[in-house]
C-alpha cells in the first residue's frame, strides 16, 4: 500500500480504482478526481481492460465519505474559484462514468455519502453490503445533493429521491439495493474473493448474487409518495404536519435543513427528471458554485463540522423569506462560462 490518495493498477481483466485516504474515509479532493479521470481515459480505448472496479482500501470504514467540503468553504469565504475548479473536475469524472463504454463496478461497502455516491451510483453495476450507509445529506450543510444527484434521485421509484434529496435520509445494508440505487448484494465478509473473481471472470462474478430486497422504508411508500410529489417545500411541510406520526418526524427533520437549499434542491430533481445528465451537471455546477459563496453553506460547514453544535442559524431563513426570483438567479447562466465536459472518443 502507498501514500497515494488513490491507487490505480491492472488485474487480470480489470482496471482497478482503490480508494486510499483513509485518515479522511476518502473523501474526494481534486487530485483523487484528477487520477481517476486519467486511468479511465486510459482504459477507455485498452481492449486488454474488459471492465472497471473501483473499492476503497481495506481495514477502513467507509468507501467515500463525500467530497473535500472545508475546501469548499474556504474557498467560498474569498472568491469561489477553487470550489467551482473542484466542481468543474468532480463532475467531469462524475460524467465521464455515467458514459463509459465498459462496465464499471462499485463495490460501495461502508458510507457512501455525496461525492462518494457520484462514483458509485451513475456506474454500471453497484454492489451495497450490510455495511452500506447510503445519504445525499447535503440540505444539512446548506448544498444541494450534487454529484448528479438531480439525475439519479428523480428516477427513483415515486418520490423516494424527493425524500432522499430533502431530508438526508440514510439508507442501509438491503435498504440501498431495495431503493435501486444498488443493483447487487453481498456479505462484506466475502468482498474480497468477489473482486477477484470480478478480475478473473468478469460480470460473470457478480451471477448468484442478491439482486432484490425489501426496503424498511417500504412501509411507508404510499405515504411518501403522496407526501412528497408537490412542487413547493411548503407545500411538502404542510402536508406532513398532517400526517401520520411517520410524516411529523420528516416534518421535524425538514425543519432543520437549510430552507434555501431545499426550495434548490426540489427544482434540481423536479427539473432534472427530465433532462439528459450532461444538462444536469451543468445545472448543478451553476447552483454549486454560487451556492458555497454564501453565508447559508458558510453557516452550515461551521455547524456540522466545525464546531460541531448540530445548530445551524440559517439565513435566508424561513422558507417564506425567499422569492422564487432568488432561486431562479442559481439556476441562471454562469458569468465564467459554462462547465467544459471532457473530450471522450
Amino acid at each position: 500500500m502507498t501514500d497515494a490518495p488513490v491507487l490505480i493498477r491492472r488485474e487480470g481483466r480489470a482496471g482497478r480504482i482503490t480508494l486510499n485516504r483513509a485518515g479522511a474515509l476518502h473523501a474526494l479532493n481534486k487530485e483523487m478526481c484528477e487520477i481517476m479521470i486519467s486511468a479511465l481515459q486510459d482504459w477507455r480505448n485498452d481492449a486488454s481492460v474488459e471492465l472497471v472496479l473501483i473499492d476503497h482500501a481495506e481495514g477502513t470504514r467507509g468507501f467515500c465519505a463525500g467530497g473535500d467540503v472545508l475546501l469548499l468553504s474556504e474557498s467560498g469565504k474569498t472568491d469561489g474559484k477553487a470550489g467551482a475548479d473542484f466542481f468543474a473536475v468532480e463532475y467531469q469524472l462524475n460524467t465521464l462514468i455515467s458514459e463509459y463504454p465498459k462496465p464499471y463496478v462499485a463495490l460501495m461497502d461502508g458510507i457512501t455519502m455525496g461525492g462518494g455516491v457520484g462514483i458509485s451510483v451513475h456506474g454500471t453495476h453497484r454492489v451495497a453490503t450490510e455495511r452500506t450507509i447510503f445519504a445525499m445529506p447535503e440540505t444539512g450543510i446548506g448544498l444541494i445533493p450534487d454529484v448528479g444527484g438531480g439525475y439519479f434521485l428523480p428516477r427513483l421509484a415515486g418520490e423516494l429521491g424527493t425524500w432522499l434529496a430533502l431530508t438526508g435520509a440514510r439508507l442501509k445494508g438491503n435498504d440501498v439495493l431495495a431503493a435501486g440505487i444498488a443493483t447487487h448484494y453481498c456479505d462484506s465478509a466475502a468482498l474480497g474473493e468477489l473482486s477477484k473473481a470480478i478480475c478473473t471472470d468478469g460480470l460473470s462474478a457478480l451471477n448468484g448474487l442478491k439482486t432484490k430486497a425489501t426496503g424498511s422504508f417500504e412501509a411507508h411508500t404510499e405515504e411518501l409518495d403522496l407526501l412528497f410529489k408537490g412542487d413547493s417545500v411548503e407545500y411538502i411541510v404542510d402536508a406532513l404536519n398532517t400526517g401520520s406520526d411517520w410524516a411529523k418526524a420528516q416534518a421535524e427533520t425538514l425543519a432543520s435543513k437549510s430552507p434555501l437549499s431545499m426550495k434548490l434542491s426540489l427544482r434540481q430533481v423536479r427539473e432534472g427528471g427530465s433532462a439528459s445528465f450532461r444538462e444536469v451537471m451543468e445545472m448543478e455546477y451553476r447552483i454549486a458554485s454560487r451556492l458555497i459563496k454564501t453565508d447559508n453553506f458558510q453557516e452550515g460547514v461551521r455547524a456540522v463540522l466545525v464546531d460541531r453544535d448540530n445548530a445551524p442559524n440559517w439565513s435566508p431563513s424561513p422558507l417564506s423569506a425567499i422569492s422564487e426570483g432568488e432561486i431562479d438567479a442559481f439556476f441562471a447562466p454562469l458569468e465564467s462560462g459554462p462547465l467544459t465536459f471532457l473530450e471522450t472518443n
